[in-house]
């Protein structure tokens, strides 16, 4: 724990020392809600009926969760990447701290922000008109955590190809255009043609989105949301130990070819 909010204060203390992006950060998520606000205004609301009231509120959770999908396809990558350039990357592995420890520190702060930015998104949809009043927020959360081990066990695969290759990164590319695409991020898988919905099922964003949609917006409990629970938590499980393995294959492949240092 001392050795992850060390992590957590490092970047804390790079990321406010740049307090003008911070600001523009802010404004540009502003910015993209009141643009979905009025887009909203020319939708149908049947087209989003049964997950939201009204359009705007189906993108608002839409939006907040690929904030997470993002953060958690690239933290690790990013981070490493940094750490790469910086010539900092051998000197932590010189360490007594264990590669579980580096590649979860290592994010630590990007998924710090990411909450706080989705909390704004949702906090201003809140002065936008969107109600949580019949909010399951305990449900919301369970959703939210096992959405969070499901993206970054992608993200660690991803991190892997980084260390590996030092570019050229497939899983976010792939993972990341797929989810956008099929997930039901901006409009409901429903639109989709039915060849191409099976394939949805299979990115953990459109279970989360299910899920989360129920729990905030309509006050779903976890026996409803038993099903999409089990299913973030199967990818999960099944995921996060075989993206540690690659990722332990990834250094010790670097450290055997030279890109990084023998300890």
């Amino acid at each position: 724990m001392r050795k992850c909010l060390a992590f957590l204060k490092r970047d804390f203390l790079i990321e406010t020392s740049y307090r003008f992006n911070f600001l523009l950060s802010l404004a540009g998520l502003l910015f993209s809600v009141t643009i979905f606000y009025f887009l909203g205004k020319m939708v149908d609301p049947s087209m989003v009926r049964g997950s939201a009231d009204d359009y705007f509120s189906f993108a608002l959770v839409g939006m907040a969760l690929a904030l997470f999908l993002r953060t958690g396809l690239g933290s690790f990558a990013e981070s490493l990447r940094e750490e790469q350039m910086a010539g900092t990357l051998e000197a932590v592995m010189s360490t007594p701290t264990s590669l579980v420890t580096v590649v979860l520190s290592s994010s630590l702060w990007r998924f710090t922000f990411t909450s706080l930015a989705a909390l704004a998104f949702l906090g201003t949809g809140a002065l936008f008109g969107v109600s949580y009043a019949g909010a399951n927020w305990g449900a919301a959360l369970l959703i939210f955590a096992l959405t969070v081990a499901a993206f970054s066990s992608l993200g660690i695969i991803s991190a892997s190809f980084i260390v590996t290759f030092k570019r050229g990164d497939p899983v976010n590319w792939l993972v990341s255009s797929l989810s956008v695409l099929l997930g039901g991020v901006f409009y409901p898988v429903t639109v989709l043609p039915a060849w191409l919905r099976p394939l949805s099922k299979a990115l953990p964003i459109t279970w989360s989105l299910e899920g989360l949609r129920a729990a905030l917006l309509r006050g779903a409990g976890l026996h409803e949301l038993r099903g999409k629970m089990a299913v973030l938590a199967i990818i999960t499980i099944t995921l996060l130990p075989l993206s540690l393995a690659l990722f332990r294959l990834a250094v010790n492949h670097a450290r055997k070819t030279g890109t990084l240092s023998k300890y």
